[in-house]
């Protein structure tokens, strides 16, 4: 590490976003002789990042930006990435005048595409976006994929599941950050109700009301996780699943990195704005698209509401349900050991 460059990350959030930097911070590592990774984030999303070998030194952005900014200014870093581009981190930028490269949020096209229709975005995953800021340091992707790393303690006994869960099961994710993400309740019934594997549904505390009715109404044959357990250990879970029903949420960018068989299900946001799942070259896993193409108001929002301004929600309530049961029950059985 002595004589390498200290090359600085910014991204202080979602879940998701940070996992999408993955592949630049391990290509950044690998590529560049003897570089030491530091990465700025939230505390609160410290854990996505802390198991991660490739990064040298997580600083947590908590409390006073003055003081953060004179912890930074010590590091006298080589190279500042901004991986983030909002007020925040551009301030960090400024303010510590380092060689510097920010990503292109494409902000301006992806409203163009909400409200206008009018799709000039680039057909370019984020992913390739984050590489652009690296490009002048030459590095470049190595078509590996995400990264999320885990230690041994973040695994959940198969003891503490359900006998017939240790003979496989789907992951199903319940809830997103915003409502128009979230596939309805009773689309959620159904389709669990058709899958023949046993089901664990995964969100955080407040998606575990949902969770109870849908496992309510389907039986013993769901097993509800929804804020039984912290980010780490439900991306363990993800990892021993036979595939993953989501939509689009940081749980399925953590399924690509695991390679998990994907069935992503979009309601008011689309996968032109560059945040599909991402695979590795060499994937093996099967990922399915599921949107619906022919509603003019689709994307109504790059982010989401808290109810459908159309009072339809006709997005998440379209689709081919017997054909996601389908995909699901033919997926191979991951046999927890």
């Amino acid at each position: 590490m002595e004589g390498g460059p200290k090359i600085l990350i910014i991204r202080f959030s979602s879940i998701g976003d940070i996992v999408l930097t993955t592949p630049i911070v391990r290509c950044l590592k690998q590529q560049i002789p003897n570089a030491e990774i530091h990465y700025l984030t939230k505390d609160s999303n410290a854990i996505i990042l802390n198991n991660n070998p490739n990064i040298d030194r997580v600083i947590i952005f908590k409390g006073s930006f003055i003081e953060v900014l004179k912890q930074l200014r010590k590091e006298k870093y080589s190279y500042v990435i901004d991986s983030h581009r909002k007020l925040r981190s551009i301030a960090f930028v400024l303010r510590l005048l380092r060689p510097s490269k920010s990503i292109k949020k494409q902000s301006f096209k992806k409203w163009l595409l909400v409200n206008f229709k009018i799709n000039i975005l680039p057909k370019k995953h984020i992913v390739d976006l984050h590489f652009d800021t690296v490009q002048s340091l030459g590095v470049k992707n190595d078509g590996k994929g995400l990264d999320y790393f885990l230690r041994e303690e973040d695994y959940i006994s198969p003891d503490a599941l359900p006998l017939s869960f240790q003979d496989g099961y789907v992951a199903v994710v319940i809830g997103s950050k915003h409502n128009t993400k979230q596939m309805p309740e009773s689309v959620l019934i159904r389709i669990c109700n058709g899958i023949q594997s046993p089901i664990i549904l995964l969100g955080d505390r407040d998606d575990r009301a949902k969770a109870i009715r849908v496992e309510n109404e389907v039986g013993a044959r769901v097993f509800n996780g929804c804020g039984a357990y912290n980010l780490n250990q439900t991306a363990a879970l993800i990892k021993n699943a036979n595939g993953i029903i989501t939509p689009d949420t940081g749980l399925m960018h953590i399924a690509a990195a695991f390679d998990k068989n994907i069935i992503s299900v979009w309601g008011n946001t689309v996968p032109e704005f560059g945040m599909y799942p991402y695979m590795s070259e060499d994937s093996k896993a099967e990922v399915y698209i599921f949107e619906e193409k022919n509603l003019k108001c689709r994307p109504c929002s790059r982010i989401g509401f808290e109810k459908c301004p159309k009072k339809h929600f006709k997005c998440m309530n379209s689709f081919d349900e017997e054909k996601i049961i389908s995909i699901a029950n033919n997926w191979p059985h991951y046999i927890l050991d």
